[in-house]
């Protein structure tokens, strides 16, 4: 009776629609733009100390969605640094979304328009790539729209009341909202992990490769973009090779 349920179940899964999906996405984005809210704040801290206003703070993370390109960013500017050096560095720190990218275009369901990718393309962040990715079978591009409509103004809007308030706040504050990030990553990993060895295994392997990166002599020098995409490579290959996950089936075309 258990199996007639959940075969009833998968078409349901499969037929759900475009608006379906995006509802989905929203619902998933939430707890992401609540936790971009509090770390942008700081970003918009470091905005202004780097001579932004609120309007151009907020403008640069509706555009770029990326804290870390931000703050190297920042720095740039503070160092009044070229517009060469400026497009290398955000290169450079930015890389790892190729990855992202390349695995998220391999899970989009094969019957959608290419120009879907590029859409999805905005809304690429670390979070927002972990809930994807964990969308059971194939994934509708409604859902990261979903997921980029609900977080994206979280962290705009946390960019901008932290370039307008946050020279206010005390810095045991500042401190506590910084940490926000850091445990909605908990929030992503531990229920996979809880279910898969494998996965689970993944993660302490990562977290302790990613440790020895901030650690050895050699290794501590390379950017933290370079760093992440070398763990990642390394890891998954390493995952993949010892681990390997069968070929998914085509699933029935889903509604649009």
């Amino acid at each position: 009776m258990k199996d007639m349920e959940e075969w009833k179940e998968k078409p349901q899964r499969t037929a759900l629609s475009g608006k379906a999906w995006f509802l989905q996405g929203m619902k998933a984005g939430v707890p992401i733009g609540m936790g971009y809210f509090a770390v942008a704040f700081t970003l918009g801290i470091a905005a202004r100390k780097t001579g932004l206003n609120a309007a151009q703070a907020g403008f640069m993370s509706a555009t770029m969605l990326a804290s870390a390109g931000q703050f190297a960013g920042f720095g740039a500017l503070a160092s009044n640094a070229g517009y060469l050096e400026m497009i290398v560095t955000e290169i450079v720190v930015n890389l790892r979304y190729l990855l992202m990218s390349g695995a998220l275009s391999q899970k989009v369901m094969r019957d959608k328009p290419f120009f879907h990718r590029l859409l999805m393309a905005y809304g690429v962040t670390d979070e927002i790539f972990a809930v994807s990715m964990g969308v059971e079978g194939r994934l509708h591009p409604c859902y990261m729209y979903g997921a980029a409509a609900t977080a994206a103004p979280g962290w705009v809007l946390g960019t901008v009341m932290g370039a307008l308030l946050g020279m206010i706040l005390p810095a045991r504050a500042m401190s506590a909202m910084g940490v926000a990030l850091y445990g909605m990553f908990l929030a992503i990993v531990i229920p996979p992990a809880k279910k898969s060895r494998i996965i689970a295994g993944v993660v302490v392997v990562s977290m302790a490769a990613s440790a020895l990166f901030t650690r050895l002599p050699g290794l501590q020098k390379i950017s933290s973009g370079f760093q992440i995409i070398i763990l990642t490579i390394l890891v998954s290959g390493a995952a993949a090779i010892l681990f390997p996950v069968l070929e998914e089936k085509e699933e029935p075309k889903d509604a649009a």
